[in-house]
């Protein structure tokens, strides 16, 4: 927990691991290798896929929809399409040409365990058939269901996280604060977003709850990279599961590496109030599953 962080009496204890355990119970039954030939690849992407991991951005869905009022299941399809691309991100940034990482989970990153060829096809294959598990096992009126997938692509897309992927790599971010804020807001951001938002597009909701709920999920996505930041320099390899210290030796801008430790801890502490404040306003009547992931997310230290 960053050293400002309320004491656990401010925050609302726990995380909705009910809908974390829905989303695992989906994901297990998702098959990618229709014919034997290429089961080879199918194992390598449930592999990565089936790894673990809190899920935030499919529990992010399904908090969103039970906010909204409406059944978590309901929107499963979307939460699974999700963690695929996130998966997909996870097996790509791991690779010998981007941040080379042997460890993701506290095992064998997907390249390690399949070779680097495989892990490419991989996370190919997983992004393509998010979208196609989500257009054709997701409920809703075709001009919603386009509304959210269009959403999902333009998240993914180089005006949202491989935009920011490059904005790393190439170190082409403006310099200072507003340019390390508007990298994340690409890279680790737009996919959280994303993750809020489509549920409301899938929904046919209105401008004003949609534009709502994106100013939650967009601090949301910031407050996450900050903290992801903090953690890099102090949570341990255990609980980390790979190896702590990892975007110092990359070189990369980072929160820390801007601000020193301190003040990071002080950029998170307002990022959470901001995007606390952001959730009242956009469900007044509350919304019990989203305060626990935005506490979560704030005081995690894994």
């Amino acid at each position: 927990m960053p050293s400002s962080a309320p004491s656990g009496a401010d925050l609302q204890a726990g995380y909705p691991t009910q809908l974390r355990d829905l989303v695992e119970g989906y994901l297990a039954t998702l098959r990618f290798d229709e014919e034997p030939r290429t089961a080879g690849l199918g194992e390598a992407m449930r592999y990565s896929l089936l790894a673990g991991g809190k899920r935030i951005r499919p529990v992010l869905a399904l908090a969103t929809a039970t906010a909204r009022g409406r059944a978590p299941e309901e929107v499963l399809a979307l939460a699974a399409a999700l963690e695929l691309v996130h998966t997909y991100s996870l097996i790509h940034d791991d690779l010998p040409a981007m941040d080379d990482d042997d460890l993701r989970r506290g095992r064998p990153t997907c390249h390690r365990a399949f070779g680097e060829n495989v892990a490419i096809l991989a996370g190919d294959g997983l992004y393509a058939e998010a979208f196609r598990h989500l257009l054709h096992r997701q409920a809703g009126e075709p001009a919603h269901l386009l509304a959210a997938a269009r959403e999902l692509a333009t998240a993914t897309s180089v005006s949202g996280m491989v935009g920011g992927q490059y904005l790393d790599v190439a170190d082409a971010a403006d310099t200072g604060a507003s340019g390390l804020r508007h990298l994340h807001e690409l890279k680790t951001g737009r996919l959280i977003g994303a993750s809020v938002a489509c549920v409301l597009l899938l929904e046919g909701a209105g401008e004003a709850a949609t534009m709502a709920f994106r100013r939650y999920a967009g601090e949301l996505g910031v407050l996450f990279q900050i903290v992801d930041d903090i953690l890099d320099v102090t949570g341990s390899d255990d609980a980390l599961g790979k190896p702590r210290g990892s975007d110092e030796r990359h070189g990369k801008r980072t929160y820390v590496s801007e601000y020193g430790l301190d003040g990071a801890r002080e950029l998170a502490g307002d990022s959470h109030r901001k995007a606390s404040a952001a959730l009242v306003q956009a469900a007044p009547a509350g919304a019990v599953e989203l305060e626990q992931i935005t506490n979560f997310i704030y005081t995690r230290s894994s």
